[in-house]
């Protein structure tokens, strides 16, 4: 036998079944399961055992029930229900009828037995009841736990016939109605016209009910709107709205469809009621998901606002470019810097990204050859935002004003410089790529010697009053180049361009404004207004990682506005009251429906 049980155990351990050798029965073991499983001497009860059968076929219905007790008195009831139902509903009325004949027999204990699966999982709570009649039914049971027995054989036997006119779960002072409506609803007046005749005191209210009557019609208690596209559609309480909309857009087959597709899907699936269309959007409007994953916003929310500076050197924006391919020095970056009135641009290489090296091109580039500025605009990078930066601003009087997160246009003219590097440093490079250092200044040189559209007059010379001699004319002689002028002559007249060179800034800046307040104009058409009040919830456009990808929410949050602006920029704290650092533009927010 060993050799034979090792052979079984090695091909029952392929299916986890192991083979362990019985140990030896101590008398302690032996005892306590003699005492665990004796059961206590208890008096007898009147106990009663039930087998409950039901069927419907469209002849009729009927049921069949079986009761036993312990001394084999047999009672069997042939059951007739006079009344249109369905097998399921058949099964409950047999199982009802039973535990009424039990009740009548004073039973202390019963077992009882069904052939429904339905039933008894729907009693034992493993079902789910979505059925409006079988929920009463299910309501109606006075048992949750039901356990199972043997059939008895012998004994006193009877049998008794009977008839069941109505249902079980109906009282007698009742009209047969298992569809309760609110008192409130819009279908209260059309139901109760066409269910009892009544109509409102009110003669216009009387007329109107009438006349939409007309659509209506109830059938086995409910009410149904002639449709269109549907012969029949179940009219729907406001209670009920919710869930079925939840269910189309959330559930099982749920897509989180637009408003009118959420309606139009409701009424293909047999559903009406009168405000279809608006609770459908409200219903979208306030989802979550549908929220987060909104679109962007195309349109702008404010009215442009034009930055202009007072006078040359008063307003500067600062900006960090790269990385780019390592040139000389291991220079990787490029920090820039742009006057607001006359357009000249400072731009450094730069081998790392610090606050030492921002200073450094601050105070030699601007401080020393520009004098001090009353207003720099940066955006949110820690090189700006470091605590040594914005210390040294305040020593020396200059206003430091940082950009909304993520939206650049707020400095805008650091960007349009920005841009003009780029371009033309990829149009004169070819392979070496890092030789950009080394073109940078040709770059500099043809911007500062351009004319800006805004302006109409080149970078040089609304900054140093005289156009600058490029070096085509050297090369082949232009007129300037022609006129013999003795040295003191030719000092003499940059002096007078100096003195005149106030009119021409005036000249400059009037038709830069003209140029502004067009593009505005231009601009402000497209605006559909998003402002948000202080305690408003809003969202904000996400941040997405990497590892998320496509798949990333449009919008994060929701966040609440603690100030605002005048601007279009906002301060968010989040639901715990954690303040964000710096303002969000309004073109990065909306708001959030809850």
């Amino acid at each position: 036998m060993t050799g034979r049980m090792l052979k079984w155990s090695l091909e029952l351990s392929e299916f986890e079944i192991f083979f362990e050798s019985r140990k030896a029965l101590k008398a302690q073991v032996l005892a306590d399961f003699v005492a665990e499983m004796t059961t206590p001497s208890t008096p007898d009860k009147n106990k009663w055992t039930i087998f409950v059968d039901g069927s419907s076929n469209p002849q009729g219905s009927g049921a069949g029930i079986m009761l036993e007790n312990s001394e084999g008195v047999l009672i069997e009831v042939s059951l007739e229900l006079a009344f249109p139902t369905t097998n399921n509903q058949v099964e409950y009325e047999a199982f009802l009828a039973g535990l009424r004949l039990a009740q009548d027999m004073e039973a202390e204990e019963i077992k009882i037995f069904t052939d429904s699966q339905l039933v008894a999982s729907q009693i034992a709570g493993e079902y789910q009841t979505k059925d409006k009649r079988l929920t009463e039914y299910l309501k109606a049971d006075i048992l949750s736990k039901l356990a199972s027995t043997k059939k008895k054989k012998g004994g006193n036997q009877s049998l008794i016939q009977e008839t069941l006119s109505k249902p079980s779960i109906v009282k007698p002072s009742e009209v047969f109605l298992i569809y309760e409506i609110d008192a409130n609803s819009w279908m209260t007046p059309v139901f109760e016209f066409l269910n009892t005749g009544n109509l409102p005191i009110d003669k216009k209210e009387a007329a109107k009910v009438k006349r939409r009557a007309c659509a209506y019609v109830i059938l086995n208690g409910k009410m149904y709107r002639r449709g269109f596209s549907i012969p029949l559609l179940r009219c729907v309480e406001e209670r009920e709205v919710s869930s079925i909309l939840r269910e189309i857009q959330k559930g099982i087959n749920g897509q989180h469809i637009g408003g009118r597709s959420l309606a139009r899907k409701a009424l293909r699936a047999g559903f009406y009621w009168p405000t279809m269309q608006a609770d459908a959007k409200e219903h979208v409007k306030k989802c979550d998901k549908c929220q987060q994953h909104g679109d962007m916003h195309l349109a702008p929310p404010n009215e442009l606002k034009a930055l202009s500076s007072p006078w040359p050197f008063s307003w500067w924006g600062m900006d960090l470019l790269g990385p780019f391919p390592t040139a000389t020095g291991q220079n990787k970056y490029l920090i820039v810097a742009v006057d607001y009135f006359t357009k000249w641009i400072e731009a450094e290489p730069l081998a790392n990204i610090t606050t030492f090296n921002v200073l450094r091109f601050f105070k030699r580039n601007i401080l020393a050859r520009f004098g001090i500025p009353q207003v720099v605009i940066t955006d949110n990078g820690t090189q700006f935002t470091d605590k040594k930066v914005r210390e040294f601003m305040a020593k020396i009087g200059t206003t430091q004003h940082f950009t909304s997160i993520e939206h650049p246009q707020t400095n805008g003219q650091a960007e349009a410089a920005n841009r003009v590097i780029l371009q033309g440093l990829k149009r004169r490079l070819d392979e070496a790529k890092g030789k950009w250092t080394e073109e940078l200044h040709s770059v500099l040189w043809s911007y500062r010697t351009t004319p800006h559209s805004t302006t109409g007059e080149t970078p040089f010379r609304i900054t140093y009053g005289t156009e600058a001699v490029i070096p085509v004319e050297t090369g082949a002689s232009s007129f300037r180049t022609e006129i013999p002028l003795e040295r003191g002559d030719n000092q003499d007249m940059l002096r007078e361009e100096l003195d005149l060179l106030e009119e021409l800034r005036e000249g400059a800046a009037l038709q830069e404004a003209t140029l502004k307040q067009k593009i505005a104009k231009r601009h402000d058409k497209k605006v559909i207004k998003r402002e948000f009040d202080v305690g408003t919830l809003v969202l904000r456009r996400n941040q997405k990682h990497s590892r998320e990808g496509k798949l990333a929410a449009n919008w994060e949050g929701p966040y609440r506005v603690r100030d605002k602006t005048e601007n279009g920029a906002y301060y968010l704290e989040d639901l715990y009251g954690k303040e964000l650092p710096r303002p969000w533009n309004a073109e990065k927010l909306k708001q959030y429906y809850s």
